[in-house]
């Protein structure tokens, strides 16, 4: 473990020109550029003909967490504007989107040296109906606030509440405010699950009318949730990514999806995004803690550096089958757990066999994911992009890697 966290952080980086970060999406979500390593051979296309480069009996694995309105902008009465950045629930997604009258998030604070005390509030308008929602700091550390909201008329869900009050968060490096397109543009086609702050993008390419294409090319797809958090921005700020501390997110996974897997091992497992990539791959180190810690573990959180400890082998066949047996055990007929998995160069991927993803920033843990997939290959592929005029970033351009 000890070569993994002595990784410079230095040696991902790249120039990245702002005028190569994509500011707006393009009018068609399937007509972004993609680059496919294959054979390790570097090509190029229109992400609608992506069907052309997946390799056959492919399993396509999805990310179905929805964007929340998770940017709250409160003014004083001395005109003073505090930013709530909603990050987490102090409780369950679920349980906090269905919560009536009041709900404690986790949230970073705008401009907190003009907010010293009291509550903030806010009226909006629901479905014709005039709301009042409030904002009050019940306490603070160096990471977050925790923010109680409350709201009248106490009938009306925070899920509703929010999708009236808020704004789309877009990634700070597009130096722009959310307009109005950007609540569908920011949102894949497939969201079904509110919880995250920043949008699964690799699945941003998806059409319908692709999705059922490719269905009719024999491909299957599963889904996954994974609610993507804020610290996916945070690039690396240390010299060595042993020093530097991964941000934890919350998966769920249907237990079918864990028996869709066991029953395509062998086959491409190809996920639709890094946070696709970071579920799959969990699983099997949840599985690997429950046969090293018993079934009656709880909660269940793959920690950052857990799978570069030494552990006795397991195939990815095992350690699947024990998340079927502990669903099984307990009753559940879904897995939620947490993880803060850092996969970086070194790290073998025991679940997939490929990567659907976008380009990502210099220096972050989404282009350690992709070296430790592809290895250096990651330097010829982003020079590539460079040179033949592809767009970066979230609404950029898109890449098919098959080592």
């Amino acid at each position: 473990m000890n070569d993994v966290r002595n990784i410079s952080i230095e040696d991902y980086d790249y120039p990245l020109p702002d005028e190569r970060i994509a500011k707006y999406p393009l009018a068609e979500r399937d007509a972004s550029k993609l680059l496919v390593l294959k054979d390790n051979k570097i090509d190029e296309s229109q992400f609608k003909h992506i069907g052309d480069f997946l390799p056959g009996n492919a399993l396509l694995v999805f990310n179905e967490t929805k964007v929340i309105r998770a940017r709250l902008q409160f003014h004083k009465v001395t005109g003073s504007r505090i930013e709530v950045f909603c990050l987490e629930p102090e409780q369950d997604y679920q349980m906090a989107f269905s919560a009536c009258s009041r709900v404690r998030w986790k949230c970073l604070i705008g401009n907190a040296k003009r907010w010293k005390e009291g509550k903030l509030s806010m009226e909006l308008t629901v479905n014709g109906e005039a709301v009042e929602l409030y904002a009050e700091r019940l306490a603070q550390n160096d990471q977050y606030a925790e923010i109680e909201f409350s709201w009248t008329p106490e009938a009306l869900s925070f899920a509703v509440v929010l999708e009236a009050a808020g704004e789309i968060p877009l990634p700070p490096y597009l130096h722009r405010d959310a307009e109005p397109a950007d609540r569908d543009r920011y949102q894949t086609v497939f969201a079904r699950y509110d919880g995250s702050v920043a949008a699964p993008t690799a699945g941003l390419h998806f059409t319908q009318p692709l999705i059922a294409a490719l269905h009719a090319q024999g491909f299957a797809f599963d889904e996954v949730t994974l609610h993507v958090g804020a610290g996916t921005f945070r690039p690396v700020a240390t010299e060595t990514i042993g020093e530097h501390a991964m941000h934890s997110e919350t998966i769920v996974v249907r237990k079918s999806l864990i028996q869709n897997l066991i029953n395509h091992i062998g086959d491409p497992v190809i996920p639709v995004g890094t946070t696709s990539t970071r579920t799959l791959e969990s699983l099997y180190w949840i599985g690997m803690l429950l046969k090293e810690q018993g079934m009656a573990l709880r909660p269940l959180h793959v920690e950052q550096w857990f799978p570069y400890e030494k552990h006795d082998p397991l195939s990815a066949t095992e350690a699947l089958q024990c998340l079927v047996e502990y669903l099984d055990k307990h009753n559940l007929s879904r897995l939620e757990a947490s993880t803060a998995l850092m996969i970086a160069p070194s790290y073998k991927m025991r679940v997939i066999t490929g990567l659907i993803t976008n380009f990502h920033q210099p220096m972050s843990t989404l282009l350690l994911l992709v070296s430790a997939l592809i290895g250096e290959r990651w330097k010829d592929c982003y020079r590539y992009a460079l040179d033949h005029n592809f767009r970066f970033l979230s609404y950029g351009d898109s890449c098919l890697f098959l080592p």
